[in-house]
């Protein structure tokens, strides 16, 4: 089925006496954060070696996807690819992908999956040892096969698909309460992550909008699309067992499910690493710890 352009560790111990640990606040900082990933470093050969992070996250409009791919992305060294920009991008650069989907997009016409394959995999292909969520894409069945046909070609296939499991009245409750800020697309909800001051974006003060497909009867009917396209998807890769690792995390909310998708995330890919940023935000806690406390993790 087309897409619109619109929807578009050898384990290695580190050792030390807590005097040793007790010599300087800094140097215990510098041991405290390098530890988690001695502990996961592993031996050439080994099962774990180099594991890359390729994967698609799945979930009922509203259930959280952008939320919760945007905290990954901020805090760990991964790329979030959107299908749509990508599109838009081929479009605009005149490639002759672009040029095929400009002529269907101004009919008006739905994107053929082979176009949308050739948009995604043309930046895939070139991002083989590197973290990346795929958004937006695949949206059924056949783009899952034939994305999947293609990544074991190139041998770089899905490692990780993520199904995130909210109910319906919990989604319908959660769009009610859903401001956007339209520019950047930060959301916030009036039940738990409120802006500073209502009505208007924390970082540029701009008002906020409500989208215009945040009411019951649209997402009924964006429900239900879900249902009849991507579900028989999920339960394509469900049957998969040898390939990619598929996890269904449950929750109310995005800070609910996060800390769980963190953790499937760390324990899958102990190579992925923090981004400075983040790394710099970790180390202001833990210049005050010290002695065998600081060997917490």
């Amino acid at each position: 089925m087309p897409i619109p352009l619109s929807a578009l560790p050898c384990t290695t111990l580190v050792n030390s006496t807590p005097q040793r640990a007790l010599r300087s606040i800094s140097h215990t900082a510098r041991v405290a954060k390098a530890l988690p990933f001695s502990l996961h470093r592993t031996c050439p050969g080994s099962d774990h070696e180099a594991k890359v992070l390729r994967m698609v996250m799945f979930g009922k409009p509203g259930s959280g996807k952008g939320t919760l791919s945007s905290r990954l992305v901020k805090k760990y060294d991964v790329l979030s690819l959107s299908t749509g920009d990508l599109l838009r991008q081929h479009i605009a650069e005149r490639t002759a992908v672009g040029q095929q989907a400009e002529g269907i997009v101004a009919q008006g016409g739905l994107v053929p999956d082979e176009i949308m394959l050739q948009v995604v995999t043309g930046k895939l292909d070139a991002l083989r040892n590197r973290h990346w969520i795929l958004d937006g894409f695949p949206r059924t069945l056949n783009q899952g096969k034939l994305l999947d046909t293609h990544l074991q070609a190139q041998n770089t296939p899905l490692s990780l698909v993520v199904n995130l499991d909210v109910a319906d009245e919990v989604i319908l409750s959660r769009i009610s309460d859903r401001w956007v800020h339209l520019p950047s697309g930060r959301i916030y909800s009036m039940s738990y992550n409120r802006p500073k001051v209502d009505g208007l974006d924390d970082e540029t003060g701009e008002p906020l909008a409500k989208r215009p497909d945040d009411n019951p009867e649209v997402f009924a009917h964006r429900l239900k699309q879900f249902h009849d396209s991507t579900s028989p998807l999920v339960s394509y890769y469900a049957s998969k067992p040898k390939s990619a690792r598929m996890v269904t995390l449950h929750g109310k909310t995005s800070d609910e499910i996060w800390p769980k998708l963190e953790a499937v995330v760390r324990s899958s890919f102990p190579n992925l690493r923090e981004r400075a940023a983040a790394r710099r935000q970790h180390s202001l806690s833990d210049t005050f710890m010290t002695g065998e406390d600081a060997w917490v993790s």
